[in-house]
């Protein structure tokens, strides 16, 4: 009687359960966004228990990373953005993101946006914009009013820099220093997070 070898690596059925959590999660989030999203619906979607989902990923917002496949962690962002006083956001903004998509995980980045802006509805994009960027940047504003249009102001023109910088490659921005460039476009930033909008 010959032993029979043991199998190693992950379990049989183990990619196609993953894969089919991350795909119903993509559909989920994409029609419903994050904050209507639940754990228990994209299990219910998927055809796995919810406890399933908390094994392959952890929590809803790193389900929500994985599906959108962002190049970075945007827990280590907002720790960034968190830790500075709230009347430097504007510049430190532009020093964080613009600073990552100088950086390795530029291309991919890149490739991300390109992919959601040309999708007929980029809800995923939209989502974690405003569902988790924008929203953790909202919080910190003390002033109260009008916090939605300020940060989809603060989202209109730091989207304008990445494009003009690193997808249509516009000169002298898309060569510019990056502290250059955060002493420039921080202020304009500032105002639309702290000062007046009128």
């Amino acid at each position: 009687m010959t032993d029979t070898p043991r199998r190693r690596g992950r379990r049989p059925g183990a990619p196609d359960t993953r894969d089919a959590i991350l795909a119903a999660a993509r559909e989920s989030f994409a029609r419903d966004g994050f904050d209507k999203t639940s754990v228990r619906a994209i299990a219910e979607a998927a055809g796995v228990d919810a406890a399933l989902v908390h094994h392959y990923f952890g929590t809803k917002r790193k389900l929500f990373i994985a599906a959108v496949e962002i190049p970075v962690d945007p827990e280590q962002v907002l720790s960034g953005l968190m830790a500075v006083e709230v009347e430097d956001l504007g510049r430190q903004l532009i020093l964080t993101i613009v600073g990552l998509w100088d950086g390795d995980a530029g291309p991919a980045a890149v490739a991300l946006v390109k992919a959601n802006l040309s999708a007929p509805d980029p809800a995923m994009l939209r989502s974690f914009l405003t569902e988790i960027v924008l929203a953790a940047i909202g919080e910190r504003l003390t002033s109260g009013d009008h916090v939605a249009l300020r940060t989809s102001l603060t989202a209109s023109q730091l989207l304008g820099v990445l494009v003009s910088r690193h997808i249509l490659k516009l000169d002298p921005i898309a060569t510019m220093p990056l502290a250059d460039l955060a002493d420039m476009v921080g202020p304009t930033l500032q105002r639309y997070l702290t000062g007046q909008l009128s």
